[in-house]
């Protein structure tokens, strides 16, 4: 009995029986021969079995004697044997493998259902917005000599007339004025600076003339007015040390710690006072990879030290490159001031974090089933799977977290799902 190896299954050629037979997987399948002239007549592969038929005429013994000799195979009509199977197996094996339409796999993989219910799909990121103040120059001191109180917090309001702090027990007093104090201000004297003390004394009550700028009598006596409040000596005459004039009142601001605080000693010139803006600077530090999936117009929501939440929009993005960080700036979703009304409670000094939230895909309530069932079709078409094994077009309104939002079939249909695709749960 001779092997022919060259096949997907291991086959043999049993000459020594009558006929002789193809043999395979331990059964023999009979067949004809001529050792003269072989042909195959059939040939097919499986991806189970390998079957070979030789179906030959073979000539009787006692016709002739060369014939019966040459009946008997020989060495070189096995290997021709060998050769034939070999490439009719290679070329069936082949064709078939070309010509055989691809296996979807949305119908051969193993799978499972899952229905379609309601639901809300959306994405968003956890991180830590940094809120910090800016402060700007917008006093500079006049008086000379050693704090003796601070009167005022960071962040405090102050308004026309509010006490800042005492150098030498003598108060330092802030007011509305785009020109600073630098002289003192008494009867006689005209100007600017003049009309800014009148407006002062005014809106405290102290002053009911005209504010032209001219210091006459009753600048003088409203002068003297006021320093009976303050506890100073009434001379009718302001020293120069005695106001900062500030751009815009009332306004929240903060003392220079490093200038101003009790025993420091003030020679006049030092910028001493700080105006707050409208609202701390808002930012969230960010990776190159999280930057992008935040593009302007990114809703955040910020929960405030009380425990609110505050509105916010990204905005523009600064990369610091030796950082290798992005800083991806926010501004308020109803309009510039982020904090509202609320600014106060982020701490004037350093850096505040708070929890933010950005939201990357917007929520989306509807039909939602998991982004594991939806298919694809060669014209790019997606649908789903019915339990009847029936593709159902539909349209995806949104997908975030192995989620989607869908549109197409009813609530309850069951759908299916590769198996172990379930999806996350919302």
């Amino acid at each position: 009995m001779l092997p022919i190896t060259n096949c997907r299954t291991l086959l043999f050629i049993d000459s020594s029986m009558t006929p002789p037979c193809v043999v395979f997987g331990g059964r023999k399948v009979p067949t004809s021969m001529d050792a003269a002239n072989i042909s195959i007549r059939h040939l097919w592969i499986t991806d189970q079995q390998v079957l070979a038929a030789l179906l030959c005429q073979v000539r009787a013994p006692e016709e002739n004697t060369m014939m019966a000799r040459l009946a008997r195979p020989t060495r070189g009509t096995l290997g021709a044997i060998v050769f034939a199977l070999a490439l009719g197996a290679a070329t069936t094996w082949a064709a078939m493998t070309v010509l055989r339409p691809p296996e979807d796999p949305s119908l051969s993989a193993p799978f499972t259902y899952v229905a379609a219910a309601e639901g809300t799909v959306r994405a968003d990121i956890m991180l830590n917005a940094l809120a910090e103040w800016q402060p700007v120059p917008v006093g500079v001191n006049r008086a000379q000599g050693v704090v003796t109180t601070i009167a005022v917090a960071p962040g405090d309001e102050v308004a026309q007339g509010s006490l800042l702090y005492s150098v030498g027990m003598r108060p330092v007093v802030v007011a509305q004025g785009m020109v600073p104090a630098f002289r003192p201000i008494g009867e006689g004297d005209e100007g600017s600076d003049v009309a800014q003390l009148q407006q002062l004394l005014a809106d405290l009550g102290f002053y009911g003339g005209e504010v032209d700028g001219e210091a006459g009598p009753a600048t003088a006596a409203a002068i003297k007015s006021w320093q009976m409040t303050l506890e100073v000596k009434q001379t009718g005459r302001v020293a120069m040390g005695d106001l900062i004039f500030v751009p815009e009142l009332p306004t929240r601001i903060t003392l220079d710690a490093d200038e101003v605080f009790r025993g420091a000693t003030l020679t006049g010139g030092e910028s001493v006072l700080r105006g707050l803006p409208a609202s701390p600077v808002f930012t969230v530090p960010v990776t190159e990879a999280q930057a992008a999936m935040i593009p302007s117009g990114t809703r955040v929501e910020i929960t405030s030290p009380s425990g609110d939440i505050w509105d916010a929009v990204a905005t523009d993005q600064v990369r610091d490159s030796e950082l290798q960080t992005v800083a991806v700036g926010l501004t308020g979703a109803h309009g510039p001031v982020l904090c509202d009304d609320a600014c106060g409670q982020v701490p004037v000094t350093g850096v505040s974090r708070l929890s933010s939230q950005i939201v990357t895909v917007e929520p989306v309530t509807g039909l939602v089933i998991p982004s594991a069932a939806l298919i694809t079709a060669a014209d790019g078409q997606t649908a789903v799977v019915d339990e009847d094994g029936e593709r159902v077009p539909v349209t995806v309104v949104t997908s975030a977290r192995g989620r989607s939002s869908i549109e197409g079939v009813a609530a309850g249909a069951r759908l299916r799902v590769p198996a172990g695709e379930t999806g996350p749960s919302e």
